[in-house]
């Protein structure tokens, strides 16, 4: 009788755990899609990461600097470019500042909070990374291109963890 019981917590408590959001992770979760792949980077105790990548008509760098919030949420801090012409801002808005040094432009945001945002993967060959505590996700690689994925950072359980797929960085 005692060995049922025994059984029984341990069962219980192991279906707690497996079930549990105990994870904190970035999510890519495909959209637009009827059975959407999830990709996953762990989530360590460094807070701030960034995304890199190389603009389609400027052909030179973009850095986008963000931070995780205690709500797990985004705070965008900064985008630093080369170049004003297209698809890049020449001025700042409200709760921005905008400055120029060493032949870049820096946009910084005063309180920029996201819960998410979806970005696209292009089927050019330009370079997108997911740069995150001293390690680069080359993120062409690892997700399809052509689609887009809705980026988040959240608590996930162990059984969702073993459903998605854990993006690679590069050595």
């Amino acid at each position: 009788m005692k060995r049922a019981h025994l059984f029984l917590i341990v069962l219980v408590v192991g279906i707690i755990f497996f079930f549990s959001p105990l994870y904190p992770v970035f999510s890519f979760e495909e959209t637009r899609t009827n059975n959407p792949e999830v990709y996953y980077i762990n989530v360590s105790k460094e807070q701030k990461f960034n995304i890199r990548f190389t603009h389609s008509i400027h052909l030179t760098d973009v850095l986008e600097s963000y931070e995780i919030t205690e709500n797990n949420q985004i705070k965008l801090h900064s985008m630093e470019y080369e170049d004003v012409a297209v698809g890049m801002p020449a001025h700042a808005e409200e709760d921005q500042t905008l400055s120029y040094e060493n032949g870049k432009y820096k946009l910084a945001y005063k309180n920029k909070i996201l819960d998410n945002f979806t970005i696209y993967i292009g089927d050019i060959d330009m370079d997108l990374n997911f740069v995150y505590d001293g390690q680069t996700y080359n993120m062409k690689k690892s997700l399809h291109r052509g689609s887009s994925y809705l980026f988040e950072v959240k608590t996930i359980s162990l059984f969702d963890k073993l459903r998605g797929a854990v993006m690679v960085y590069e050595k």
